[in-house]
């Protein structure tokens, strides 16, 4: 998503024409999720997808007629069986795509957007996709030129809680909700041979990672390119990283000094998941110590040890595969449900 605001405001502060398509709703297996996005220029340059390739060219058509006459329009396609199994689906579907040009007002709101999620405040974007009428709900306020009701701002705030994006019918009108929250993260205690196959697995799945070990030979910008690293101890570490509820926690040293006082941290945070290597032996010598320290049943609840799905994994890109797959089930659990 954000490299396709980023990009129609490029191309807007270029001088150039910028549509906006958005996948407001899906029936059936649709190729891309509500809330999927796509940008085009003027020339018809694009950026992003609403469906895997299956109805780019009319919604790029459409893109630049809303550019050319002003003039929002909402979209149904029918995905057929045939397009389905072109983009790795078993069967077809529907999808609803919401067409706008991006003029001064929608550039203001896209900005806001930009950089609510780069300081890390959620933010949803009503439109009203009667009118077109657009605004921005924060967990505190409102702004825009919607006016939303108590319940459909309600609905919104909900919408940004689950991070679910959708459109919500009431007051008699219907009106699409986009939850914008910030990146996920992922905070990786030792920089060991399955990190280096975990931290790039997460980045592609959407995570911001963070490694972290005070062994400075280990946490090297060589064995781990373009992964923001942190020399030292995680109780020294942890406290300034704002932990919240999109973050994922796995320790993977092994050694008791580094990932005990990690998990006490990670304990009294809000972090979604909890993942421990180790073996069942070690897991339990582990939940000793945690009780030792004053931790609880009900905090144990919350640690995946040893960590990752039961796939038979044996190699370290086998077992960060497994603990990515699990932090997945876990994060789609605990936002849906």
């Amino acid at each position: 998503m954000n490299d396709v605001l980023r990009q129609a405001l490029e191309w807007r502060a270029a001088g150039k024409g910028v549509g906006l398509a958005t996948v407001v709703a899906t029936w059936g297996s649709s190729p891309r999720p509500v809330g999927s996005q796509l940008a085009v220029d003027d020339s018809g340059a694009m950026v992003g997808s609403v469906s895997g390739g299956c109805v780019e060219g009319a919604v790029v058509e459409e893109a630049l007629k809303a550019i050319a006459d002003r003039k929002p329009r909402l979209l149904d396609f029918g995905v057929t069986n045939e397009q389905a199994w072109e983009v790795g689906l078993a069967c077809g579907g529907k999808l609803q795509v919401y067409v706008e040009r991006v003029g001064r007002a929608k550039s203001a709101i896209l900005e806001r957007l930009v950089a609510d999620r780069a300081a890390g405040r959620p933010a949803a974007l009503a439109t009203d996709l009667g009118t077109g009428a657009q605004c921005v709900v924060h967990p505190d306020r409102t702004m825009g030129d919607l006016e939303l009701s108590p319940s459909l701002t309600a609905a919104a705030r909900q919408a940004l809680k689950d991070d679910r994006s959708g459109v919500i019918e009431a007051d008699a009108r219907r009106v699409f909700l986009l939850a914008v929250n910030p990146p996920l993260r992922l905070v990786v205690i030792g920089a060991v041979h399955i990190a280096q196959a975990l931290a790039p697995m997460a980045a592609l799945a959407g995570y911001g990672v963070t490694v972290i070990d005070p062994r400075r030979s280990f946490a090297t910008d060589a064995r781990f390119p373009g992964v923001t690293l942190i020399a030292e101890w995680p109780e020294d570490a942890m406290p300034g990283l704002g932990i919240d509820s999109r973050t994922a926690i796995v320790t993977l040293t092994h050694d008791p000094k580094v990932d005990d006082p990690a998990l006490q941290a990670a304990l009294r945070s809000p972090a979604f998941y909890i993942g421990c290597l180790g073996s069942k032996k070690t897991h339990a010598g582990r939940l000793a110590r945690l009780a030792e320290a004053g931790f609880k049943d009900a905090d144990f609840a919350r640690l995946h040890g040893p960590v990752g799905l039961a796939i038979g994994a044996k190699t370290p890109a086998e077992i960060a595969l497994s603990i990515l797959a699990e932090m997945t089930a876990v994060l789609h659990k605990a936002h849906h449900g």
